[in-house]
């Protein structure tokens, strides 16, 4: 079974659902969370049980998760008292961390303290990193009133594990597997000021868009160690 964890209104993770319908593929929502049937027990995280789309599952039945969440989003917590939905919000988001960081599955991306998937840094930190790495960086500015309009073409590179998809040249292909090792991160789409070696860094997404089946092969690849499976997407 595959897990996605994601905001109920996350057209992309539906679709990643959907998808991967045939393998068993589940939605899990802030709702799921406080439902009955969770049961998680340290250092046996096999002998746990969670709510997934309404039912109870057995963790070791998951095979791995996709996170799209940086927390639990408490406008989502419906079921919940509205004077109480911040501090169950708080709760749930630790909960989730501890129970993700148990999972001996794979999960993109794993949490942190800050972040259900990834380090949760801002465009300015990953413009830090990059620079650290020597990678070329562009100018890091935020404005009050609508964004200038762009003067280049800029290129992204979508990291799932191992490999690096999109028309970029080899050389910023390493450069955004270096930058997603740099995050401890498998999942990762780096943005630069074009495709050819020497362009600048923009900015990075530890949750790419997962719509082109390039992507989304690369990571049900991924999850399931690279074997062929019914719910692939058309392209080759």
């Amino acid at each position: 079974m595959l897990v996605v964890i994601a905001s109920i209104n996350d057209p992309i993770a539906r679709a990643l659902v959907g998808l991967w319908a045939p393998l068993d593929c589940r939605l899990l929502t802030a709702a799921d969370l406080s439902r009955v049937g969770w049961r998680c027990y340290v250092g046996t995280p096999s002998s746990s049980t969670a709510v997934v789309g309404g039912r109870m599952v057995d963790a070791s039945d998951i095979d791995g998760v996709v996170t799209r969440l940086p927390s639990v989003l408490e406008h989502e917590l419906v079921r919940i008292a509205p004077a109480d939905r911040a501090y169950a919000a708080a709760e749930m988001s630790a909960f989730l961390t501890f129970w993700l960081s148990q999972l001996g599955c794979p999960v993109l991306n794993r949490p942190t303290a800050t972040c259900l998937a990834g380090p949760g840094w801002r465009r300015e930190r990953w413009a830090y990193e990059a620079a650290l790495l020597g990678i070329p960086v562009g100018t890091v500015s935020r404005r009050a009133d609508s964004a200038p309009p762009v003067r280049t073409q800029p290129a992204t590179a979508t990291v799932v594990g191992p490999r690096c998809l999109g028309q970029v040249s080899p050389s910023l292909a390493v450069r955004a597997r270096q930058l997603a090792d740099a995050a401890s991160v498998d999942l990762l789409s780096v943005t630069f000021s074009g495709r050819q070696s020497g362009a600048a860094f923009l900015h990075a997404d530890p949750w790419p868009d997962l719509a082109p089946p390039p992507v989304a092969n690369a990571v049900l690849d991924y999850i399931l160690g690279g074997a062929v499976h019914p719910a692939r997407a058309g392209a080759p």
